[in-house]
């Protein structure tokens, strides 16, 4: 991980720009708008005191908006993904993937669906991720820290049903028991709920197989100050940020 943030190299752009829209809002390089997201995202600066060598705030988070929203940032993160697995000798769509949850707690001013983690006794919000092997983010659903993870699931699991048509077992803990596995049941065929949970002969964390890319995933969100709190007055901001540190750390392996 580099200790600050680099602006997008000729080669990192020339991977992503086919994946974006041609056209903006505005007279602003698409390229400079991407740069000042990912500056925001590593920094954790304020929409309002992004520095005047990119872009102005407004058009920024106008695009960031945007692309959560019709789609382009799941399609961007997708094709990065497929990309990464083919550049590591895999498929480029997984067949197994780890499901888990992350109770954070609420900055300043973020008040819409909150709620308390009365087992890690958060006052926040609670990200519930889909990775695969390489711990690789699929799919993310942030909302209330309270919302148990099994009913949470379902909304991570539906959006890719569409196209990962590899998928055949999700590894999960014990809370994915209850809600879970019934949906799964009812609404898709031939998808393998796997529940796996620390032996009780055992004191602290211990590492399960394939599970633990997951927890892996969770602590590089460290790493990016847009991540370290939940900031956002929307669990759909966190969303989007979520899947850019992803395409972000994608980013980061080509020169």
């Amino acid at each position: 991980m580099t200790k600050k943030y680099l602006r997008l190299t000729d080669g990192q752009w020339q991977v992503i720009k086919n994946f974006l829209p041609v056209k903006t809002k505005g007279h602003y390089a698409l390229r400079d708008l991407i740069d000042a997201i990912l500056w925001i995202l590593r920094t954790g600066c304020q929409w309002r005191n992004l520095p005047e060598n990119f872009p102005k705030w407004e058009s920024v988070y106008y695009h960031f908006r945007k692309w959560g929203k019709d789609g382009t940032l799941n399609r961007l993160n997708a094709k990065l993904n497929k990309m990464e697995r083919k550049r590591q000798g895999k498929h480029r769509t997984p067949s197994l993937f780890s499901i888990d949850s992350q109770s954070i707690k609420s900055g300043p001013f973020t008040s819409m669906e909150k709620g308390v983690d009365g087992n890690k006794k958060i006052n926040g919000r609670k990200r519930h991720v889909i990775t695969d092997t390489l711990g690789l983010i699929w799919g993310v659903k942030v909302g209330p820290a309270h919302q148990p993870d099994g009913y949470a699931a379902q909304d991570v699991i539906e959006p890719l049903l569409g196209y990962l048509d590899r998928m055949k077992k999700i590894l999960g803990d014990q809370a994915y028991k209850k809600g879970f596995i019934d949906w799964v049941k009812e609404h898709v065929i031939g998808l393998e709920i796997e529940i796996s949970s620390t032996p009780p002969s055992e004191k602290g964390f211990v590492p399960l197989k394939w599970r633990w890319v997951t927890e892996r995933t969770f602590g590089t969100f460290n790493f990016f100050r847009r991540l370290d709190k939940d900031h956002e007055k929307t669990p759909e901001s966190q969303e989007y940020w979520i899947l850019w540190q992803n395409c972000q750390i994608i980013l980061n392996k080509i020169k």
